[in-house]
């Protein structure tokens, strides 16, 4: 495994991919989710990421699922001191909705975030969180009040980092502005969707946001930003037949970016799902990949990929298309 620092040097060493457990405890059964994680981990991963609405939309969920499944697991495999752990707020539903994510959600005003991260310190078993993440946009609310609720999340010892998931760069921008004018700690990590292939101009995903270029160039001016890739695998459409591409990535030059993602895969006997993992971890931008998987098997192929050299002429020819 490798490891890169966040927050500029000043946040939580972490390993170069991130485990996502999205559905653990919920589509993902408890024995297989235990076996994934023991695996990350001997493999020395430290970083897993959660957050207090998965999986709500699972048949009979709550969202606690994969917070208490990875409390679980830190208690029974004494892990707590040698895992990084990341979770977000602000996407459950109101209380008393009859709606979930994305038709609602309960957003990030001072009362939703300090319920949150009591919370999910609760279904986690434990007093801190390492990375805490503003989990979708909310327009109805100050951005004044909720870096400065963030703050006092930081300030009480339940956070060290904070990040931002899901919200356009020019409102990461404003937050981490007015968090430096008042000397309050800002945003420094984004998780948005990211892979190796582009979107269809102008598309998006509802809630979601794709890291594009505004995105990416905000996070290369600032030497203590992060870019959290979450989707990097596009659910398997890389290397399954039976997996349809997305329709927000079905354009001509994703195609063409297909065509030599395969190339490269094929020359270096790797799959197409490790070259793009090795492309995200190894270029200029610093960038984690945020990795779901639902097998050992899986987790195996994606582990492979942090050993995976594509070279400057390799990556150079990934980048021209």
């Amino acid at each position: 495994m490798r490891y890169r620092t966040l927050a500029g040097g000043t946040g939580p060493e972490v390993s170069a991919l991130c485990l996502g457990i999205l559905p653990f405890g919920s589509s993902v059964d408890d024995a297989t989710s235990y076996a994934i994680l023991d695996r990350f981990t001997e493999a020395g991963g430290t970083f897993v990421d959660t957050s207090n609405n998965y999986a709500i939309w699972a048949p009979g969920g709550t969202g606690d699922e994969s917070e208490l499944l990875l409390g679980r697991w830190l208690r029974d495999r004494g892990a707590r001191d040698r895992t990084v752990v990341a979770t977000k707020v602000g996407a459950r539903p109101p209380a008393g909705s009859t709606k979930i994510w994305p038709e609602v959600w309960e957003g990030l005003s001072a009362k939703v975030i300090r319920a949150g991260i009591e919370g999910s310190l609760r279904r986690l078993g434990t007093d801190h969180v390492d990375l805490y993440y503003a989990h979708v946009e909310d327009r109805d609310v100050p951005v004044t009040e909720t870096v400065e609720a963030f703050a006092e999340v930081v300030r009480s010892g339940a956070t060290r980092v904070l990040g931002v998931s899901n919200h356009a760069a020019w409102r990461v921008a404003a937050a981490r502005q007015y968090a430096a004018d008042q000397g309050l700690p800002g945003y420094t990590c984004v998780q948005q969707r990211h892979t190796y292939l582009w979107p269809v101009p102008g598309g998006e995903w509802g809630a979601q946001w794709y890291a594009r270029d505004d995105v990416q160039d905000m996070i290369a001016a600032n030497d203590d930003m992060t870019l959290m890739a979450y989707g990097p695998l596009i659910h398997g459409a890389y290397t399954r037949p039976d997996k349809k591409l997305l329709a927000e990535y079905d354009h001509p030059v994703s195609h063409r970016r297909l065509d030599v993602l395969r190339e490269v895969a094929k020359e270096l006997g790797a799959t197409p799902n490790q070259v793009v993992l090795a492309w995200q971890m190894g270029g200029a931008l610093p960038i984690v990949p945020v990795v779901g998987v639902s097998s050992v098997a899986q987790l195996d192929e994606a582990l492979a990929a942090v050993d995976l050299d594509l070279g400057p002429e390799l990556r150079a020819r990934l980048d021209a298309v």
